[in-house]
């Protein structure tokens, strides 16, 4: 699967924020000596995100630029931003909330809702963000578990998807509509701002109160809730200096919305507690919108999803041609594996590759990243972060193993690092099960080379196990992904007599190709030719795209449920399921 690895400049290994000097002198006190803390003492992640920079000098410096579905631009400096979330916390307690209540976000990508997550936390209340094209029952489900105490939505969500059950949530105490009106038993966002004070003493939150709650689905059963503390700002300022180049002054884009953990962590918190200038745009994707963007406002840090890099591919080369990206400097992919043929593309398109990295909603932060300096293998997600301990492991009735380089075994972390998830809401067994013999386990297979790279091989309810090999979808799909014609895979494990699973693939095509006969022959034949005709699927089914969640990631459990008739589990994050 491994392509030709990618040589770092000279220039990237010297200029790079973690050089080899700073990553063997590293310890979490390195990371801690970034942030301020709370004049009085105590840590709060809005502080640091805006307070501290806004007292240091820095209020003029633009902390965010928006841009608007219609093509709107709204700039909003530091000490702006300062201000209207003072205005927010003071709203949350001028109606009764109190440290601890839990806020729940609901709406698109607008600058009134990056306001709400840090008026939240500087009220020392949880800031809970849910995606905008969430249905009725996901919203209510995550409120439940949450026991939300506050909402902010807009008028149409709350019409559509709330108002009907609003009253049997007994926990919620008010719900703020963005705007200037809004429906009985609700509070008008606009006047309720325009009339609050623009200071506010910040709360002085301990860095082990909780901040953050991010749900995340599971395989079966309900989402599970996983909460994180202020004490997670220590890993969000080194993850975001060090695997993302986040300097002050940066002109930085993270494409991910803030429903999800990656726009909340690396699309609000990092870059802001890092001082940088941050793009945010409401509209979906749209190639020559994200490449105006790129080049018209001089983006210089990218972070964006695999899902978004293979449409850009599918509309090729020369769409990018016009543009110029030379104020690039480093981009990033995060979300599911990148593709080796996606890293390529980057680097040829670009001029720069895309440097992958893994983490998870229950590890609050990038864990492992090819950073800068790094030389990139690609299809690798790297190595770990500094102050990081990762190993491959087997674990069973007899306890944990380490697995020897190239053996492929359970991705697995040493706890302790601050940004790890505390619980699962009212799930205590769930989250017990988690961390065994002095690892957490995060349900990711993997290996790691010789050379201390990790490479992600699926989950571990996807690994498929055929006539006595274990076979990844990730590679399999990362094959058929090489045929021109293919723009997106996933591959499943059916049940066979004699192979014990045989692998099965779908697949989405490029524009220009159709489906046919001839054109599956061919791709079997690229997948038999590249993995070997026990590693390669025995069917290829085309459709018109594939199961996926709003965050970008395939669901090929649902298409293995679907294919043996088994049921398909919490599919409230189903975004698109076309044949």
């Amino acid at each position: 699967m491994a392509m030709e690895i990618i040589r770092k400049s000279d220039a990237d290994r010297t200029e790079a924020t973690l050089t080899e000097a700073v990553r063997e002198s590293f310890t979490w006190d390195t990371a801690r000596d970034m942030l301020d803390g709370l004049p009085g003492g105590g840590l709060n992640i809005a502080y640091e995100a805006l307070d501290r920079h806004v007292a240091a000098g820095h209020g003029g410096q633009t902390a965010l630029i928006w841009f608007g579905k219609a093509g709107e631009r709204r700039e909003f400096s530091y000490a702006e931003l300062t201000a209207q979330t003072a205005r927010f916390a003071n709203l949350l307690k001028d109606h009764g909330l109190e440290p601890g209540d839990r806020l729940y976000a609901l709406s698109e990508r607008v600058p009134e809702l990056y306001v709400a997550a840090l008026g939240t936390l500087k009220a020392g209340m949880i800031f809970t963000p849910l995606f905008s094209a969430f249905g009725p029952d996901p919203i209510r489900m995550r409120m439940e578990i949450g026991e939300a105490t506050a909402l902010v939505t807009t008028e149409s969500i709350y019409r559509r998807k709330i108002a009907k059950w609003r009253d049997e949530i007994p926990s919620l105490k008010l719900v703020l509509i963005l705007g200037d009106e809004a429906p009985e038993g609700c509070v008008a966002l606009g006047p309720a701002m325009a009339v609050a004070s623009d200071t506010f003493e910040v709360v002085a939150t301990q860095p082990e109160d909780p901040a953050l709650i991010h749900f995340t689905s599971g395989t079966t059963g309900r989402p599970k809730g996983a909460v994180h503390v202020h004490q997670a700002v220590v890993m969000h300022v080194a993850a975001g200096r060090y695997a993302l180049e986040l300097t002050p002054g940066t002109r930085y884009w993270c494409t991910a919305d803030p429903g999800w953990v990656t726009g909340t962590s690396f699309g609000i918190i990092s870059p802001l507690v890092n001082r940088v200038t941050m793009i945010v745009d409401e509209a979906d994707f749209d190639t020559d919108r994200w490449y105006g963007l790129l080049q018209n406002e001089k983006i210089e840090v990218w972070y964006t999803a695999p899902t978004a890099i293979r449409m850009m591919m599918r509309a090729g080369k020369a769409a990018a041609a016009p543009y110029d990206f030379s104020t690039l400097r480093f981009m990033a992919s995060v979300g599911e594996p990148l593709n080796p043929e996606a890293v390529i593309w980057g680097n040829d398109v670009f001029g720069r590759p895309f440097h992958d990295n893994w983490w998870q909603t229950e590890t609050g932060g990038i864990m492992i990243a090819n950073t800068r300096a790094m030389d990139i293998h690609p299809g690798s997600m790297g190595k770990p972060l500094p102050g990081i301990e990762a190993g491959i492991v087997d674990h069973g009735k007899d306890g944990v193993r380490a697995c020897k380089p190239g053996e492929i075994g359970e991705l697995a972390l040493r706890p302790g690092w601050p940004s790890m998830m505390r619980e699962y809401l009212h799930e205590p067994a769930r989250y017990d099960k988690c961390f065994v013999d002095g690892w957490y386990l995060s349900g990711d297979l993997a290996m790691r080379d010789k050379d201390g790279y990790f490479w992600f091989v699926g989950r571990a309810d996807d690994l498929i196990k055929s006539s006595g090999h274990l076979i990844g979808p990730f590679e399999v799909e990362s094959a058929l992904i090489e045929h021109p014609a293919v723009a997106e895979a996933a591959a499943i494990g059916l049940p066979d007599e004699t192979a014990g699973e045989v692998v099965k693939a779908y697949v989405a095509l490029n524009p220009g190709f159709e489906p046919s006969e001839q054109l599956e022959r061919e791709i079997r034949g690229l997948a038999r030719k590249k993995l070997g005709p026990a590693v390669a699927p025995r069917e290829v089914v085309f459709r018109n795209t594939l199961p996926k969640t709003r965050s970008g990631k395939i669901m090929r459990r649902l298409l293995k449920a679907r294919e043996l008739g088994l049921p398909e589990g919490d599919i409230s994050t189903l975004e698109s399921d076309e044949t």
